[in-house]
């Protein structure tokens, strides 16, 4: 009797959780101009963990950062990625205005706190149900971003001028570099 009691109060909650949802869907749009709620944003930042095992989290960048390694990193990432993720990798481009989820600011905490491999493997694979697609590409030049991606946070105006050269940045879709 015990066990059935509890049987009903578990399928009372799954049925509310999914009648609480399924009106949250009926009465939100799905557009990619919304931004994400905290609560999306959480669970996805979960859900992205879960995909990485455990093994790529530990990978260390075997690429020291030299003036040289970092430069490539920059020059490539100002012709593949700054067309999203803007030339100080804050997000603010044309095209990051319509995707959903938006792509992060590389600069902030969130990213700045994954491991090297983290990061290594969402520039290789991507991330599902996103704008960022798995590229691929050698080791070499991904870790090259990974070292470029963490030295965002300290970009020059100088080298901001270069990434402008490399990509054009006085065109609107590659603003980003207020």
């Amino acid at each position: 009797m015990r066990h059935r009691r509890a049987m009903i109060v578990i399928l009372a909650a799954v049925v509310l959780n999914l009648a609480i949802a399924y009106s949250y869907i009926a009465t939100h749009s799905f557009s990619a101009r919304e931004r994400p709620s905290r609560l999306e944003t959480f669970v996805a930042r979960r859900l992205r963990g879960l995909a990485t095992s455990p093994g790529t989290r530990r990978l260390k960048n075997p690429l020291e950062p030299t003036v040289l390694a970092i430069a490539e990193g920059r020059d490539h990432f100002a012709d593949h990625c700054a067309l999203c993720h803007g030339n100080t990798g804050d997000g603010d481009t044309t095209i990051n205005k319509g995707l959903y989820p938006p792509a992060p600011d590389l600069r902030a905490d969130d990213t700045q706190r994954l491991a090297d491999g983290e990061i290594l493997y969402i520039i290789k694979n991507g991330i599902r149900f996103t704008g960022m697609p798995g590229w691929g590409g050698t080791d070499e030049e991904n870790w090259k971003l990974v070292l470029f991606i963490r030295h965002l946070p300290a970009l020059s105006p100088e080298e901001l001028k270069l990434m402008q050269e490399v990509n054009g940045a006085d065109k609107e879709h590659h603003e980003g570099s207020h």
